[in-house]
């Protein structure tokens, strides 16, 4: 290892990356041996001159690619040639869309052993794992989605619990049961994209209603249902995306009390409630009998599971939700429930949970401290901020200047449901970028508008 700082420093890679090279060379050349011991992180960072968090990069990346094991108090070891993932295929790991709004990726080497350790468990029943199956969950899934929704107040019976394959295939059964092309849903005049594009899709007609600081504004609810008759209200009142506003408990209530006057349905997006420490209670906790709460888990644990934890106002309404992933998606996939129970039982995915938190946190405080030409939304464990261009800045150009870095932008129109508007950009601070470059972009994101608002 004693000449890792230089090649390190040779390579056109990123720190953590030339670090995991590193080590596949030096077990090519069998300087490193199966079984050898590598340094501790913090040894190894003081040895080849850089940081903790890069060597804990570095590591996580090695063990990705089964270069090493990980073992908790006692070390990483070298693993033997013929463990290596020689299969894995590196144009799947740059294959990632930025403009979603990811949670952060876990680094730990530990916590990464360990999701790994229960992909190998489930891997274990695979051959029933590939079968059809319930279509949304067995019992052992439901009862693991329950424990899990525990975490946010909500504690239904099991025969309204139901794990479906994910928040827009859930999304798109809702409005099947509730609405018909031409039917009206409302939501915020700025809402989440993904749900925009499933009304569309369905051919609802979607109202947008007026917000201010603390979400949809009661009394327009109220206005609007009596002018459209609508069939549902949807809402994504914790982090709400892009705006990253958190709906206060007193203006949750204020809606449930109107929609409950009205008999109205409340599709509630509940995305990112598992990432705050402190979020307000669901608001299917306030109006049980009206809301179907979907609690994925994109956010909280990984977009890849492609699952989501859904209570439905009945058990009626959970049978419909059943037949409606029957028709649409067949089933959620098997082998990820599988996974997700395992996670969520033996405790990882609080972990994962845990983790996506507080790194948010960290990569928010980075935001603040770099992006100083603009001003801008957040919170403090959002994946993103909603920034305000100077007023001699489009989104289109910003999008131009950034179009090399690995940073996601998306414009104010993608969210917006009436008219067109070019003031606010979503930039998203996660998914593969790593923290350590994360100052770099943006800073140069910041320089380019300051260049361009000149």
């Amino acid at each position: 290892m004693e000449n890792w700082s230089l090649r390190i420093e040779q390579s056109s890679k990123p720190r953590y990356l030339a670090i995991a090279d590193c080590i596949a060379q030096d077990m090519k050349d069998r300087v490193l041996l199966p079984g050898d011991r590598l340094p501790a992180q913090r040894r190894l960072a003081d040895m080849i001159g850089v940081d903790f968090t890069t060597v804990s990069r570095g590591y996580s990346e090695a063990l990705s690619r089964g270069l090493v094991e990980s073992h908790v108090g006692r070390g990483t070891f070298v693993l033997p040639q013929h463990s290596i993932n020689t299969t894995r295929d590196e144009r799947r790991a740059v294959a990632n869309d930025l403009t979603m709004n990811a949670p952060p990726e876990p680094t730990d080497p530990d916590l990464i052993e360990r999701m790994r350790s229960g992909l190998t468990v489930v891997s274990e029943d695979l051959v029933h794992l590939l079968r059809y199956q319930n279509p949304i969950g067995g019992d052992i899934d439901k009862e693991a989605a329950s424990i899990w929704l525990s975490m946010r107040g909500l504690v239904p019976n099991l025969d309204r619990v139901s794990v479906t394959p994910g928040a827009h295939a859930t999304m798109l059964a809702i409005l099947t049961i509730l609405a018909r092309p031409g039917d009206c849903i409302l939501c915020e005049d700025i809402t989440y994209a993904g749900f925009k594009k499933i009304a569309a899709q369905l051919g609802l007609v979607l109202i947008g209603l007026p917000m201010d600081e603390n979400g949809i504004l009661p009394e327009a609810l109220e206005d609007a249902i009596q002018r459209h008759v609508p069939k549902a209200l949807y809402l994504n009142p914790t982090l709400h995306n892009p705006t990253t506003m958190i709906v206060p408990q007193h203006r949750r209530l204020e809606i449930t009390d109107v929609m409950k006057r009205h008999n109205l349905p409340l599709i509630e997006d509940d995305a990112y409630g598992f990432v705050l420490p402190d979020a307000p209670p669901p608001m299917a906790t306030s109006a049980p009998e009206l809301t179907w709460y979907i609690g994925g888990l994109a956010k909280c644990i990984g977009a890849g599971l492609r699952l989501a934890y859904t209570v439905a106002p009945n058990a009626r309404a959970s049978f419909a939700i059943e037949n409606g992933i029957r028709a649409f998606s067949g089933m959620a996939s098997p082998v990820c429930m599988a996974l997700a129970t395992r996670w969520v039982l033996d405790g990882t995915a609080d972990q994962i949970r845990r983790f996506i938190r507080s790194e948010s946190a960290v990569r928010q405080d980075i935001a603040a401290q770099m992006i100083t030409e603009a001003k801008f939304l957040s919170k403090p464990h959002a994946f993103n901020v909603w920034l305000e261009l100077p007023h001699n800045v489009t989104c289109a150009t910003l999008m131009s200047q950034m179009s090399n870095h690995e940073i996601g932008i998306s414009p104010e129109n993608a969210f917006r449901t009436v008219g067109e508007q070019d003031r606010f950009v979503r930039i998203c601070l996660g998914g593969r970028i790593q923290r350590e470059n994360l100052p770099k972009l943006l800073s140069h994101l910041n320089n380019q508008i300051w260049q361009l608002s000149q």
